[in-house]
């Protein structure tokens, strides 16, 4: 984008101009990537979708746009629906289950509860049910709160038939989405009892965290070993959970919002682990080990609605 120096070839116009459009981009960055990634489920093509939204944004005239942010919206989601659709392609021939690229996310999106749930794991395996124009439709109004005429710019339809579809992407998520409520405290406790478990090997404190009806999916990606298919069940989990070699290191954390264990081995993260927690039990673990998929877990990605 813009380096900082000025060539002095180029008009002060000109120059002025560009530093218009990237200040207006810049400012707008972290809102762009959360659209994208809540479309994607993959950091890597939201980075992409980025870049080309950026793309076009340096051709545009910023005085002729009204409202900057909506525009840059619209270009974004058109661009994520397009990588989408790429992307549902490459998913048919994923070895193993699929789950989204995992953040390392800050505190601040933990404390704000919308944010939390639409990135978490879970609800982000939710919008994988949806088709393409469905979960753009739910992501833009139900998220980010867009009115329907503004997504109805970005997906090209009327704002009639967006209502059509914000109706019925909010039903099918809501009989799907997670409904347990867990205090801080709680899940706090209930970390903490579970990597105790994991790390001891203690098979009946592993019992005592999973929920009896709880689903581990690891995603290895055809690249490192991992189930190829849900492990379902506490006494399944755990056993799978007990073979957690004593040479692995396991560190709290947050990732996309939800309590997490990073498990290293030899210093080199491993496998990030996570949690979906329902009254104080876990009831959905999600395990991703493909090396592809655990690039943004050295740094905080931050997240904007």
């Amino acid at each position: 984008m813009n380096d900082g120096t000025r060539d002095t070839s180029v008009p002060v116009a000109r120059g002025d101009r560009l530093d218009s459009v990237t200040q207006a981009f810049v400012a707008h960055r972290n809102l762009l990537f959360t659209v994208a990634y809540e479309m994607l489920g993959s950091a890597a093509d939201a980075e992409d979708v980025l870049q080309e939204t950026w793309l076009r944004w340096v051709g545009v005239d910023p005085d002729t746009v009204r409202d900057q942010r909506a525009y840059l919206v619209r270009i974004t989601t058109r661009q994520a629906l397009s990588h989408l659709r790429t992307l549902g392609r490459r998913k048919e021939s994923y070895v193993g289950p699929w789950l989204p690229e995992p953040l390392l996310t800050a505190p601040d999106v933990a404390e704000d509860v919308e944010l939390a749930g639409s990135v978490s794991m879970a609800m982000l395996l939710v919008l994988e049910t949806l088709t393409p124009t469905e979960r753009a439709v739910f992501v833009l109004r139900e998220v980010f709160d867009l009115a329907y005429d503004e997504i109805a710019e970005a997906v090209e339809k009327s704002p009639a038939a967006v209502r059509q579809i914000a109706h019925r992407a909010r039903t099918h998520v809501a009989a799907r989405r997670p409904r347990g409520v867990t205090s801080a405290a709680e899940t706090r406790r209930t970390v903490e009892a579970f990597q105790r478990a994991v790390e001891t090997g203690d098979l009946q404190r592993l019992l005592d965290v999973l929920a009896p009806d709880v689903v581990l999916l690891t995603d290895g990606g055809g690249v490192v070993r991992a189930a190829s298919a849900p492990v379902v069940g506490a006494d399944q989990v755990a056993r799978v959970l007990g073979r957690i070699a004593a040479a692995m290191s396991l560190k709290p954390t947050q990732v996309n919002g939800d309590p997490a264990l990073i498990v290293r081995l030899g210093g080199e993260i491993d496998t990030v682990m996570a949690m979906r927690i329902d009254d104080g039990l876990i009831t959905g673990l999600y395990a991703v080990r493909n090396p592809e998929k655990l690039s943004h877990l050295e740094r905080e990605t931050i997240l904007r609605r």
